[in-house]
């Protein structure tokens, strides 16, 4: 049966209708490969419609869950050497094609999302979407104002210049550094590389937020499904 464009993208989770009708008049639908009209009628069954170049499933069941991961537990679906992975975390029930938005490497903790929602994966992991992640960040040593700076300002890692950061001391204890990293990119290891490249090592990293979703108190190790509204907004 066919809907009206607007219609089908908000039953499917992606945005409200006024929104859906915002995205076609910015030419970002596209209708069997052609830009999506105002008014125009699809079917799931029939046509493929995309949203920024991602294909809306005809299986219409987004889930997102939370995943306070704990240090030692490996951001992927499997593990080859038998080790314990995010999946490990959830039920059977919920496992079943859903996995990790981006990564926490294996000593990294905190936030970590899971989704089979293919278009919110890449609107949270391409940078030039510009979502926000929040850490916290335990390093040896206390940093000059000059290594802030650079921090903030950007250091070089495999010939690119980091995007600039948000860092804030929040404390020091003994000889060791609390701070407050806020990133709008996520390279591989990013800050643990330029913590060493400014002569620190980082002693615990755990993220308390991705984008506008806090970690809040979600105990370690545990998981929490997200409603519809705390996710959907990140896609507009």
């Amino acid at each position: 049966m066919k809907e009206r464009i607007q219609k089908i993208i908000s039953k499917a989770g992606i945005c409200s209708r006024r929104k859906a009708e915002i995205l076609i008049e910015e030419r970002r639908i596209q209708v069997n490969d052609k830009i999506a009209l105002l008014g125009q009628k699809a079917d799931l069954g029939d046509d493929i419609i995309k949203v920024d170049g991602h294909i809306i499933s005809a299986v219409i069941s987004y889930s997102v869950i939370m995943i306070n991961k704990p240090s030692g537990v490996i951001c992927s679906c499997k593990d080859t050497h038998g080790r314990k992975t995010v999946l490990d975390l959830l039920p059977k029930s919920l496992q079943k094609g859903i996995y990790p938005i981006g990564r926490l490497d294996k000593d990294s903790r905190g936030a970590l999302l899971l989704t089979n929602n293919g278009l919110l994966s890449l609107k949270l992991t391409h940078p030039k979407y510009n979502h926000e992640k929040t850490y916290e960040v335990w390093i040896s040593g206390k940093p000059s104002k000059e290594s802030i700076k650079k921090w903030r300002d950007g250091i070089c890692i495999n010939k690119k210049i980091t995007r600039p950061a948000l860092v804030n001391i929040i404390k020091k204890d003994n000889n060791k550094t609390l701070l407050k990293i806020v990133l709008s990119e996520g390279r591989n290891r990013q800050i643990r590389r330029v913590a060493s490249e400014l002569g620190h090592k980082v002693l615990d990293l755990k993220r308390v937020a991705i984008s506008t979703i806090k970690l809040g108190d979600l105990d370690e190790g545990s998981w929490r499904k997200l409603q519809a509204p705390e996710w959907q907004s990140l896609l507009e």
